[in-house]
């Protein structure tokens, strides 16, 4: 096992991704803050701000350890509570100013958990996902077909079976609906040995920016007035919803002592939330939940 592999390659991916997400945006750069957490290991946060495309953005690169995994980490392993753990992985939110240009985000990592006298227990995870605000059919259609070529070397089944994962995954269930079109996601990943495991988060981590460049390209320059922006405000708290109730990653770095302002850059820099909202029936903001944010195949046809 080449521990010193994975990190490698993540860190030159969040250099990759940043200086992929800096040139489309043409104004931005990110502004990188290194850290260190007293429980052992640290990282490099990057956060663009007040972009020409992106309002705001953020990629991450942590390493830690600890003593013992925090509750997040074991909910669906608990055979695994009370051991030490090693974690690393590239995480990433890009906010973009224009409504008609979706919010992105992707996650990779590799995890270790071990405990004296027994053999080391390691596992990959990650995805990515779009959270369209007025959705188009050719943008689902794209970052889908770029999910389903990342995963097809690896079986016919896997794009299938990691877009139904992240149709799960990513749902705030308290308001009965999906964060976004959805895309890929995957955890607790082994069953293939090191090596192909690694292959196919590499595969994964570098398939982000083909998926998501296009369609920032074909949308930025969409004229947008005041009610798009609201609208997009108030969607955007359902993303807010969902990080801090439900995403794991988010729960894992809290719990287990990470820094605070790494883990909450995912957060949006403007939000809005409306007493009991409703579209009004046949409106393009309407067409988000009654037509996008349902379950569908977007590679059928």
């Amino acid at each position: 096992m080449q521990k010193d592999q994975v990190k490698a390659y993540l860190m030159d991916l969040q250099d990759s991704i940043s200086q992929g997400l800096e040139a489309v945006d043409g104004k931005a750069r990110f502004e990188e803050d290194e850290w260190v957490r007293p429980e052992g290991g640290g990282g490099r946060s990057r956060v663009m701000s007040d972009g020409a495309v992106f309002e705001k953005g953020g990629i991450n690169f942590s390493h830690v350890t600890g003593a013992q995994l925090p509750p997040s980490a074991t909910a669906s392993r608990p055979e695994l509570a009370g051991r030490g753990f090693e974690a690393m992985g590239v995480s990433l939110v890009m906010h973009p100013r224009n409504p008609y240009v979706p919010t992105s985000h992707a996650n990779v990592r590799f995890f270790i958990a071990e405990r004296d006298g027994e053999a080391p227990v390691w596992w990959f995870g990650g995805g990515y996902d779009l959270t369209p605000y007025y959705g188009f059919d050719e943008d689902c259609r794209h970052w889908h077909a770029t999910a389903k070529a990342a995963c097809d070397p690896f079986g016919p089944e896997i794009y299938a079976d990691y877009k139904a994962w992240c149709d799960r995954y990513f749902h705030i269930r308290h308001r009965g609906e999906p964060r976004g079109i959805g895309g890929l996601f995957y955890d607790d990943q082994n069953e293939w040995g090191f090596e192909r495991c690694f292959e196919f988060m590499q595969r994964i981590g570098s398939s982000y920016l083909d998926a998501y460049v296009p369609i920032v390209d074909r949308r930025k320059a969409t004229p947008f007035g005041e009610r798009e922006r609201e609208f997009q405000l108030y969607r955007r708290g359902r993303y807010v919803e969902f990080n801090l109730v439900y995403d794991r990653g988010t729960l894992f770095g809290l719990q287990s002592g990470g820094r605070t302002e790494s883990i909450l850059m995912s957060l949006p820099p403007l939000v809005r939330w409306v007493y009991d909202w409703t579209a009004e029936a046949g409106s393009p903001e309407a067409k988000l939940t009654d037509y996008y944010l349902t379950d569908k195949d977007w590679l059928a046809d």
